[in-house]
């Protein structure tokens, strides 16, 4: 492996995460949406043909305990995204699942990703895109063995 200048290494990656966010966010928030929950309802809409989802599945989706999934579906449940059904036979059990208005907003959301993904890439010359995601997946797998695989897993990618 070549030799890295890891202090820019840290800061273009740290300047990268915070300019992500920052855009995600200022464009979530015309939703109504703060960053994370753009993927808890991307999830909610995955499961949605299967029935929903319960609170301990999406919390192991996402690698957080389900009193953290559950605090972050509380703003979700108040703007009226999703509703709470009951499991039949598990009375302690309630499944996710998205109302109209939550899966109105999923196309948007995949639209405001997209649209982030080329602003990110479009400094870069062609076929760099793909060798970038390749370097980050890489990266990624490196992290995982450092890390484990439970908090490092990507939602967006079917296991």
């Amino acid at each position: 492996m070549e030799a890295v200048d890891v202090t820019r290494l840290n800061s273009a990656l740290n300047t990268l995460s915070k300019l992500y966010r920052a855009a995600k966010a200022e464009r979530l928030a015309e939703l109504g949406l703060h960053p994370g929950q753009d993927v808890l309802l991307w999830l909610l809409a995955e499961a949605d043909p299967e029935g929903g989802m319960s609170i301990s599945a999406l919390a192991a989706r996402l690698g957080i305990e389900p009193a953290t999934a559950t605090r972050s579906l509380a703003r979700l449940e108040r703007s009226g995204l999703f509703s709470r059904e009951p499991v039949p036979g598990d009375r302690r059990q309630v499944r996710i699942r998205l109302t109209d208005r939550g899966r109105e907003l999923v196309p948007v959301i995949e639209r405001i990703w997209d649209d982030l993904a080329v602003v990110t890439t479009s400094s870069l010359a062609p076929g760099e895109g793909r060798a970038l995601v390749g370097m980050l997946d890489r990266a990624n797998d490196g992290l995982r063995e450092v890390i484990g695989d439970r908090a490092a897993r990507s939602v967006l990618v079917a296991d």
